[in-house]
This record gives structure tokens, sequence and C-alpha cells, in this order.
């Protein structure tokens, strides 16, 4: 389920493959593409149907290309190779696509069908999950994006939303400017700032944290600048502040709009001027520390009702990172449970799979308001009771199974009920589309509609069973 890969430095090369096709512009394009994404491409122009295979024994998968109309085109070849019995994967990329085509190339052997001029892209992506799946010690791209794709796979999901947020903290970790955190419980505030901070050139520096929230207002200066050594009573020893123990590092300031008034000032006094003064001390100390703060809250909101310092919210409202809702970003679900299964075997030590067909369109359906966190807790509800290899809808906890006592397990939206299609199919969009009785082009225009974009990483946790 995660897309994390180790590359063991005695295996790693780059895979290569075979591309068979004609000498035009359209396979002159999907060559310079492929290499382009760190493939090693061997071209193999054909002549006839009594052509032989000799390089298919020393590449890792095969790429046919098809420049022609006939909805038949290059289908001969995908047979050939199925009858040669060769444990090969084959995708199929046409210039001219149709339904027709895309049926015959599956119904051939194919490992997936791509048509039009612009599919390379996705059709690298999809060679390289495949290839991740199958044989992870391959380096599919140069050593700078594999490194690259290993950063993004800490914040699980392949979704949009979140790989538009992924893209955008990579870029905020190589600056040092203040960030802002924002969104619902439970959607990774705190996981977002561990991702700066370690992205960042700071990551070998502390990463402090303070949850404003629970931080006593007679505290507040204590905790925030230290104190030396009989400053009150009970100081015994002098102690450096969050401020002093994070400089060089990072400060998470976490529920940021529950920090009293007090405590507000204080913030903004120390943003401002770079400096600590310890209770009881008489020389400022400079420092340097990162701020990313996190809130829950409309801060704007918050301003307007006069409850936080609008020169402190300017102050700290720089980078802004908004993470989104869960029920956003659905197609993130399955990797999200693939990966806390994955977590409780180990802490179990139990050997659960996967989900029968109804605990997994509840827990696709639900509209997860406490977001990742809720999800997590679920399933870690669930395997307290010890399930066997298939979770059912029985096994998960009995209040989440009341709220869908008597009601229907179809997701409502149309692009919910694509997604569930293609999750329950384990992203076969000939059995999505024969699920959502739809022909595999009205799925393609759905997915297109909706973007919805495959991604061969996503493995649906789904056993099958019917209960």
């Amino acid at each position: 389920m995660e897309t994390t890969m180790t590359y063991p430095q005695h295996r790693q090369r780059k895979a290569t493959l075979l591309l068979i096709a004609e000498d035009d512009s359209f396979s002159m394009q999907l060559h310079n593409d492929l290499l382009g994404n760190g493939f090693l491409v061997r071209k193999l122009t054909l002549s006839g149907e009594g052509d032989d295979f000799p390089e298919i024994l020393n590449v890792d998968a095969v790429v046919v290309s098809s420049s022609q109309p006939d909805p038949l085109d290059a289908i001969y070849l995908l047979e050939r190779f199925k009858s040669l019995g060769h444990a090969m994967s084959i995708f199929l990329v046409a210039r001219f696509g149709s339904e027709k085509k895309a049926v015959a190339a599956l119904r051939s052997g194919a490992t997936d069908y791509f048509s039009g001029t612009d599919a390379n892209e996705e059709l690298a992506r999809c060679i390289k999950h495949h290839l991740h799946d199958c044989a992870p010690a391959f380096e599919l791209s140069s050593p700078e994006k594999v490194k690259e794709q290993n950063r993004e796979s800490e914040l699980v999901g392949t979704s949009r939303e979140i790989k538009e947020v992924q893209d955008y903290l990579l870029k905020v970790a190589n600056r040092d400017s203040i960030v802002l955190i924002t969104g619902e419980t439970g959607t990774g505030k705190e996981l977002t700032a561990d991702f700066i901070h370690s992205h960042s050139r700071r990551k070998s520096m502390p990463l402090v944290r303070i949850n404003s929230s629970a931080m006593p207002e007679q505290l507040v200066e204590s905790e925030l600048f230290g104190y030396e050594k009989g400053a009150f009573t009970g100081a015994v020893t002098a102690k450096p502040g969050k401020f002093e123990q994070a400089d060089g590092g990072t400060l998470f300031l976490d529920e940021i709009g529950e920090m009293s008034s007090f405590a507000q000032a204080k913030i903004l006094r120390i943003l401002e001027s770079g400096r600590v003064h310890r209770l009881g001390g008489s020389v400022a100390t400079d420092i340097d520390v990162r701020i990313i703060a996190a809130t829950n809250q409309n801060l704007e909101e918050l301003v307007e009702q006069g409850r936080f310092r609008k020169d402190l919210f300017f102050r700290l409202n720089v980078a802004r990172v908004h993470l989104p809702p869960l029920r956003d970003r659905r197609e993130d679900i399955p990797l999200l449970l693939g990966k806390f299964v994955k977590d409780f075997n180990t802490l179990f030590g139990l050997h659960t799979k996967g989900f029968s067909e109804k605990a997994w369109f509840s827990l696709l359906k639900y509209d997860w308001p406490g977001n990742i966190r809720e999800l997590r807790n679920v399933l870690e509800a669930t395997f307290i009771n010890g399930p066997s290899d298939t979770i059912t809808f029985r096994d998960l906890p009995k209040p989440f199974q009341q709220m869908f006592y008597g009601g229907d397990f179809r997701p409502k939206s149309e692009r919910d009920q694509v997604l569930s299609a293609l999750f329950a199919a384990n992203w076969n969009k000939s059995k999505a589309a024969e699920k959502l009785n739809w022909s595999r082009m009205t799925l393609y225009r759905k997915m297109a509609k909706h973007q919805i974009v495959q991604h061969r990483s996503i493995r649906t946790p789904f056993s099958g069973i019917r209960q």
C-alpha cells in the first residue's frame, strides 16, 4: 500500500522498456517522453506478423504503439505476446483511441491501455507504479526523482487535493518563511509540521512543540522565555524557554487560535525583535527560530471578533497551507486504510488482509468529520476485537455500525459512485464499468469530468466477500 520504496545499492538499475512502434512522429514523441521519465528504451520496428521478439527477455515491460485508426491495429501483437507465455507487463498506447480498441486490448492481455497524444505522462506513471509493485529493486527514474517520490509518500495520499499540498510543502520547506497550517481537526496538521521541518535546512536541529491551548497564562513567560536561577520561588536552577530550546530549528505552535491574548502579545514581541529575555535575567539572547503555527479555527473570523490580534495574524499568515478534509479526497481512503491495516497487524500480531464489500462501502461513504484521526481510531477499535483475515461490517465498532442501520450503502454523488466502483474493482476499468452498467468509454468520460486520475499505487484492501 505504501509508495515509499527502498532500493538496495547492489541491485539498483533503471527499468528497461521495449517500445514496439512504427517510425512516425507519434512513436518518436512516445519514445522521447519515456526517456524523459527515466526509462531506458529499446525500440523495435516490426516488418510483419511473422517477426520474432528477441529483445523481450532483456526488458522489464513492453510498450506497443498503435498509430493507425483501425480499431484492431496492434492487437495481434498483444495476442502473440500472450501466446508466448511470458509474464511480461504490456501497455498499449493508441493514437486513435476507441472503446472497441480498449476492450480488445484488455481481452488480449494488455496490462493497461492509453489513448490520445497527451497520454504519455499518465503511461509513465502507470509503468512506474506497476514495476514498483512487481519489482521494487528497480530504479525507475533519476535519483533526484526517486528521492522526491519517497519524500512525498510520507504524507499518505495520491488524490489531486493532497498532491497539490505535497508539492507546495516541498517549496515551503526550502524557504525559511513562517508557515500557517489550517484545516479541520484530524487532518494531519502536526504531521505536516513534521514534514516541513524534516525537509528543511533545519532538519538536524530541534523541532519544539507548544500546545497553545494547554499553556496556563501564569506560565506563559517562563515557558516561552525560560528563567534564571532565583527568578521566582522554586526556580532553583536556570532553565531555557521553548524559543531557546528551538534555536537553529523549528518551533511548532499548535492550536494557535486558542492562545490567550497575553501569550499572543508575547509571541508577537519575539517575532518582531528576534530576541528573548529570560525571567530574572539581565541580557537578551538573539535566536534563530522558524515558526510553524496551526489551527482548526478561522483566524480571520477571530480577528473580526477581537479574539485574535490582527498584527499577529499578519505576521503568521505568510506561507498558508490548508489541509483538505478527508471527505473531499476519498481517493486516499484505500491508501490510509492499507497503511493502518499494516500498522495494526504489526501492533496486534494479526494477519488481516482486507475488507468485505459492505464494510468497504461504509468506510468510503462515511463523511469522517474527525478526518484521518477518526478513521484510524475506528480501525484500531476494529483490531481490538481481533478480526480474521477479512474485516466485515460486523467487525466495525458498534457506534459506527449504527449510523448505517437500515440505510443505503451506495454512495450518493456520481463522483463517489465512480470511485467506489473503481476501488471495488481494484482500478480494473472494465469491471468498474460493468458494476456501474456503463460502457468503458462512458467511465473514461466520467473520470475526466470528475478529475479522477488512476494511480497504480492504489490497491483497494477489499476481499470481495459480500457480507
